[in-house]
């Protein structure tokens, strides 16, 4: 299995002097991520269509192997909930192509208030490319029975799996596709717990694996150690813990103009996978 960790966003102020070396420029920071880290998940593409001249940029910055994530637009997630009215959903998938062979999976990430509606998923899911990797976030429980699972394994489309960074409910650790989708909302961890989440994930059989944790002061490191942990190298020292105060403070620099072989186990119940040992959670994309 090859495991690409990473964070969701990459462009962030609050890096500098540790993850990312005093003194260097924003326009640097994409290819010093990628020097170190294999993936990364966009956010921006959740407000607006990406423009493919700056994913074209994007794609120019990281190496061969990389591997962009992109949150499909709210637009079509929480306005239109799914609904293929127009083509907001094909102009997205063509602007997309500009990352070609750079491009990782698409993550639809659904409103809390959507409860299950399993003829709309099956509509849904019938109007996704096939060329695509797609994997799906639920944010209401309903959706969580094996009538969700079987139609997803039947698109190869990944449930994506993770923590939850509220109290509402706890994602399941389901495979539905030969790959896997992880978000990690914590907002700190130590190295057992960034260990036995590497355990968890090297025990499914997928081909690729998509981790991804929280932007919050720490999280390059956090995936830095999750990647070695997970490939068996030799795990780097984690810093030591920041105070709540500044995990808090992290905001995302302002985006320049445009922006800135697991076999799918259908039927599988979820388990809780919520992690014991993470001090805190907040609210988070």
């Amino acid at each position: 299995m090859h495991v690409l960790t990473g964070t969701s966003g990459f462009s962030f102020d609050e890096w500098q002097g540790h993850f990312y070396p005093k003194g260097l420029t924003a326009d640097d920071r994409l290819a010093h991520y990628a020097s170190r880290l294999h993936s990364v998940e966009i956010n921006n593409t959740f407000y607006q269509m990406p423009k493919p001249a700056l994913l074209e940029r994007w794609r120019s910055a990281v190496p061969d192997d990389f591997r962009f994530a992109l949150k499909a637009p709210r637009r079509f997630t929480h306005s239109q909930r799914l609904r293929t009215e127009g083509d907001w959903l094909e102009r997205f998938m063509a602007a997309t192509s500009a990352l070609g062979p750079k491009l990782g999976p698409v993550l639809f990430q659904l409103p809390p208030f959507l409860h299950k509606d399993a003829a709309l998923l099956a509509e849904f899911l019938v109007k996704l490319p096939t060329t695509r990797l797609a994997a799906i976030e639920f944010r209401h429980p309903s959706w969580f029975d094996d009538e969700t699972f079987e139609l997803l394994a039947s698109k190869n489309v990944a449930l994506c799996g993770g923590d939850s960074d509220t109290r509402a409910y706890t994602p399941p650790f389901v495979a539905t596709a030969t790959f896997g989708y992880i978000r990690l909302r914590a907002a700190r961890y130590d190295a057992s717990s960034l260990r036995d989440w590497s355990k968890r994930i090297v025990a499914e059989r997928w081909t690729d694996t998509y981790v991804y944790l929280k932007h919050e002061v720490l999280g390059p490191e956090y995936a830095l150690f999750l990647a070695a942990a997970a490939s068996g190298a030799p795990e780097p020292q984690l810093p030591l813990e920041v105070s709540v105060e500044d995990t808090t403070k992290t905001t995302q620099s302002r985006p320049r103009k445009g922006l800135a072989q697991a076999k799918p186990r259908a039927g599988v119940a979820a388990t809780d996978v919520s992690d014991p040992k993470t001090v805190r959670r907040k609210r988070a994309g």
